[in-house]
């Protein structure tokens, strides 16, 4: 049945193609626009967008890695305050750079297009820059800050051009290509773990980042837009009617809240393992079934999304993975539980991502004037939020290693103020499943 979204794309196109008759006779008849949801153009530009995702996100969510080598070693181990803010600023800047991204995008439509060209070696400037690093501040600024802005000059009009390129399929499509993550995050903790065990921090960022700009560069030529874009502006104002709704605020509310806890596993879970007394190879081995369970997740989510509510799916990632928290993280205290809690976890939580496609769906639908810029934009901030917020807030529950040798299994292990704070931000991340019932979603 064809949706209110689609009748109005469909007439975006047709109006679209109209002008361009218009302005340009010699078309006639011959011009289109590329098939949305299907075609050679949609899939390579999916294809794109995955391999974008897995190799610029996969990265930042291989932090634990870093977190425990940098806490373990020279020049950092003497003074390790901070570390964990690294890969938190890392995600978090690369969401939070998206809202002036969509303020300028707004208004000038034709930049996303070209600025994309600037991350990748924008990118490689930050891992070479952290190479020389001395200190944690300096890691934070060029790891953190300044690989992130690269990455988000890249992501940002990936976001936006997906949307064009996928109507009737948009979950799974949204959720296909946020499997990147969990594919990278599966794969680069162990290259990562391989690299400094033998070349040390210097060379291995001074390699990853000549790999990462050789591997994405080609892939940029097909994250293009589907719509035709011109020179023209608009308002910054245009589109924004969605933030004077209780749907948008409830769901960033939830979405904000799941963030603050959802990166914390993957950062500490090498720590928690070093803690029971596993090899640093099982600590990468966690976050590496993290994110391996995280691409069916997001897969599946985004499948359940394209055909019921999305404040069902924020239920069932929000209750999976609390319980998962609870239940696996909090009572192991060997290997095999740690294991299956890592596989929930990255399955729930992972697959929560992959509701903000749900997100776009439902407001569009209350709003069709709703900027998509500015909406993802809006969206990534609160994740960003959280995740910037997780890193010191972290290191802040740790302090003194609260109830160590008061409680039992991972509540008494030093970690159990976390593992407590992880599984109350999920189930909070089922705020927009409540405001449903109510009546404000």
């Amino acid at each position: 049945m064809t949706t209110t979204s689609n009748v109005a794309l469909q007439e975006l196109e047709e109006t679209l193609q109209g002008v361009d008759r218009l302005h340009n006779p010699n078309h006639g008849p011959e011009f289109s626009l590329p098939p949305a949801d299907s075609g050679k153009d949609a899939w390579l530009f999916l294809t794109a967008c995955f391999i974008l995702e897995a190799l610029i996100w996969g990265f930042p969510f291989s932090f634990g890695v870093f977190q425990e080598y940098y806490s373990t070693h020279e020049p950092f181990s003497s003074d390790p305050s901070g570390i964990a803010v690294i890969g938190t600023t890392a995600t978090g800047i690369m969401y939070l750079f998206a809202v002036p991204l969509a303020v300028a995008y707004n208004k000038w439509s034709w930049l996303a297009n070209a600025s994309k060209w600037a991350g990748i070696p924008l990118m490689a400037s930050g891992l070479v820059a952290a190479s020389f690093a001395n200190n944690v501040k300096t890691l934070v600024m060029t790891q953190g800050v300044l690989y992130a802005l690269g990455g988000a000059v890249v992501y940002s009009p990936a976001l936006i051009f997906l949307d064009q390129w996928f109507v009737r399929r948009k979950g799974l499509a949204f959720g296909v290509m946020w499997a990147g993550t969990g594919v990278g995050g599966l794969t680069i903790p162990f290259i990562m773990n391989s690299l400094l065990s033998r070349f040390g921090f210097r060379t291995t960022l001074r390699i990853w980042a000549v790999t990462n700009l050789v591997l994405t560069s080609p892939f940029i030529y097909f994250l293009r837009p589907r719509l035709p874009v011109g020179p023209v502006s608009h308002s910054p104002r245009r589109g924004l009617n969605f933030l004077r709704t209780s749907t948008f605020w409830i769901l960033f509310i939830g979405l904000t809240a799941e963030s603050l806890g959802y990166f914390i596993p993957g950062i500490y879970l090498p720590s928690f393992a070093r803690a029971l007394g596993l090899s640093p190879a099982i600590g990468t081995l966690l976050v590496a079934l993290i994110n391996a369970a995280g691409v069916s997740g997001t897969v599946f989510m985004g499948w359940l999304i394209d055909r019921f509510h999305v404040a069902t799916i924020v239920l069932i990632c929000s209750v999976g993975a609390a319980a998962s928290v609870f239940l696996g993280w909090g009572l192991s205290n060997a290997l095999p539980l740690l294991c299956i809690f890592s596989i929930l976890y990255g399955f729930f939580a992972g697959g929560y991502v992959s509701t903000n496609a749900g997100f776009l769906k439902i407001i569009k639908q209350k709003d069709q004037s709703t900027d998509v810029g500015a909406l993802i934009g809006m969206l990534s901030a609160g994740r960003g939020l959280g995740a910037l917020v997780s890193g010191p807030l972290s290191e802040a529950l740790l302090r003194g290693s609260p109830w160590k040798g008061e409680a039992d299994f991972g509540y008494g292990s030093g970690f159990g103020s976390l593992i407590v704070f992880t599984g109350v931000t999920a189930t909070v991340g089922a705020a927009g499943f409540l405001g449903r019932r109510v009546g404000w979603v």
